[in-house]
């Protein structure tokens, strides 16, 4: 059985204790890995790497850092458009950001984020949304600090308040289109077969009423929540592989199939898109960005309540 998940190729490298104390993880040239703690010390001084904190709030950042981490919050991502509150901004927004920071598409930048020292705010999902728009936008190579900056502070590691001099880059954005998948051809192949649609939200906003303007999930949409693939108590370190590959076997989530990560605003599929894309090398993965705020923005579309994915059939009257 667990084969099937894990084939073809790296059912040993998954099944494996250590895998994950080699970074960057998974070897070879996905856009996006996961790094240790013990890695990013060892690189801090590297030339050419950039380290990003994207933590909840500026106040978080200011109270305490990676030594040499430059601040770059997720909120600049997404404005509205058109009255839709989630859309990405502008290209030439983007680039200039990144530019900002001192990005160069082909060296190595670590994302890392925390639950906020100051805020306290922070939920973890912040340091896979920059990852995901990183590489969406051209970036080639993505480090994701498997545990984020808590992690690196449990550990007694060095942090630091003061601010790095940064030199803005030439960094040109080149979206890859291949990454999302947008509301008309999400619908016309959501439910085919040979498709997997993931809902990352929590299970009782899947089952029932959250914010959005009817209650329950995307008919067809398999609850997976992000939370349930993380450490119970750090939200950015992953299980150990052979936990996830277990989750992922409860819920026949195969490799023949294309997977598409969806959830509310397309921020928390974020955390499902780079495990299954990236770190467990799932050959056809898509991300909704649009999500469930985007499919029930048009009041045709149905919704299903309760932990099935579809609406049972309704039992024919019997004839007499």
């Amino acid at each position: 059985m667990r084969k099937e998940f894990t084939t073809p190729g790296g059912e040993e490298r998954l099944q494996s204790a250590t895998a994950r104390q080699s970074p960057p993880y998974p070897p070879g040239d996905g856009k996006v890995k996961l790094v240790t703690t013990d890695w990013l010390e060892d690189h801090l001084q590297e030339r050419g790497m950039t380290v990003l904190d994207v933590q909840p709030n500026v106040h978080d950042y200011i109270k305490e850092h990676v030594p040499g981490a430059i601040y770059l919050n997720e909120g600049f991502l997404r404005v509205p458009a058109h009255g839709f509150p989630t859309s990405y901004g502008p290209q030439a927004c983007m680039q200039e950001s990144f530019r900002r920071v001192g990005l160069a598409a082909d060296s190595p930048v670590v994302v890392y984020t925390g639950k906020g020292a100051f805020s306290g705010i922070g939920d973890g999902l912040a340091q896979t949304m920059m990852a995901y728009s990183l590489a969406k936008f051209g970036h080639n190579t993505v480090y994701v600090l498997d545990g984020g900056i808590d992690k690196w502070k449990d550990e007694g590691r060095t942090l630091s308040q003061e601010f790095p001099a940064v030199d803005p880059s030439q960094f040109t954005v080149e979206v890859r289109g291949e990454y999302p998948i947008g509301y008309e051809d999400f619908k016309q192949v959501k439910d085919r077969d040979d498709v997997v649609v993931l809902d990352a939200r929590p299970a009782k906003v899947y089952e029932g009423q959250g914010p959005w303007r009817k209650p329950g999930h995307i008919p067809g949409a398999i609850s997976l929540p992000w939370r349930s693939l993380m450490d119970d108590g750090n939200p950015m370190l992953l299980k150990p592989n052979d936990a996830v590959i277990d989750i992922l076997e409860q819920h026949n989530i195969d490799r023949s199939k294309t997977i598409i990560c969806s959830c509310g605003t397309g921020r928390e599929a974020t955390n499902e898109f780079l495990l299954f894309k990236w770190y467990f090398e799932y050959p056809d993965v898509r991300l909704y960005e649009g999500s469930y705020t985007e499919w029930t923005a048009y009041p045709e579309n149905e919704t299903v309540e309760g932990r099935e994915a579809r609406k049972k059939p309704v039992a024919a009257a019997p004839s007499r």
